[in-house]
């Protein structure tokens, strides 16, 4: 496997840190930051598979794959996938799922992390150093607070694609002697799985005021799905828009046929 030099290196830690200011505004309801991620990669797959366009391609739609994680800990894994996108130009036996599988086995905790860390903590200290100095006519207030907030939130992400990129190396061969990284893809593909149960449960919402009478008894049709399978109709409302955008369906006509269905059921009493 060629390993980038140390020129060519540094050059790529700096267009990943810039590249990667492009997470937050691109982000969208289809694959959340995966188009920015793969805007950020694209310098250093290019640089990897030159002169094979077609691999380049498929790289690049490999990695605007569903992408979502705290921005400052982004170029880390940037750095890891290009470790591995090298790996795989260079070992024909090497398995490219693995690739979207350690990404997604990792932006999860990262995620959860870098929300806690810079947003729960470092914001808030930084800004409570600001407002003590701002509440005694100190113009340094505001400017201590961006100062010193953007040095704990730039550094990581400005020399996390090195970063990544160094260990990811390392961890990939090693993954590979000892057979671990199959494991790793295989828990990896679980965890996605339980994620996304976990995200249908928490934030699709969806349950019927149908209900009919036998006998006086009143059945509520809600009450009869959630003893057959809780969650049934969110599940099968998700399902049904994942089957949508593997046919090609635009994410903006999704969310007007969702509008306006939501209308029609709730004009009919369904909802």
């Amino acid at each position: 496997m060629t390993k980038l030099e140390k020129k060519e290196l540094n050059k790529l830690n700096r267009s990943s840190f810039y590249r990667s200011l492009t997470l937050s505004g691109s982000w969208n309801y289809i694959n959340a930051q995966g188009n920015a991620m793969a805007y950020t990669l694209f310098p250093a797959l290019k640089r990897i598979y030159k002169d094979k366009p077609q691999e380049l391609k498929e790289a690049m739609k490999r990695n605007m794959a569903y992408f979502n994680i705290s921005p400052p800990f982004s170029t880390f894994l940037a750095g890891v996938t290009t470790s591995m996108e090298e790996e795989n130009a260079a070992d024909s036996s090497f398995d490219a799922a693995s690739i979207n599988a350690v990404k997604a086995s990792l932006m999860g905790p990262l995620a959860g992390i870098g929300d806690s860390l810079f947003w729960g903590t470092f914001r808030i200290i930084t800004t409570g150093i600001g407002i003590s100095l701002a509440e005694q006519g100190n113009v340094l207030g505001p400017i201590l607070f961006l100062v010193l907030f953007n040095l704990t939130y730039m550094v990581p992400r400005f020399y996390g694609f090195k970063f990544g990129y160094n260990v990811g190396a390392q961890f990939i061969q090693k993954a590979y002697q000892n057979g671990l990284i199959n494991i790793i893809t295989k828990a990896a593909t679980i965890l996605g799985l339980i994620m996304v149960g976990g995200m249908i449960s928490s934030t699709v919402s969806i349950s019927t005021n149908l209900a009919f009478t036998v006998s006086g008894t009143e059945y509520k049709i809600q009450e009869i799905l959630d003893q057959i399978f809780k969650g049934m109709l969110p599940m099968i409302a998700t399902l049904a828009c994942f089957a949508l955008v593997r046919k090609k369906v635009s994410a903006n006509k999704i969310i007007i046929g969702i509008l306006v269905l939501s209308m029609l059921l709730a004009a009919v009493g369904f909802i």
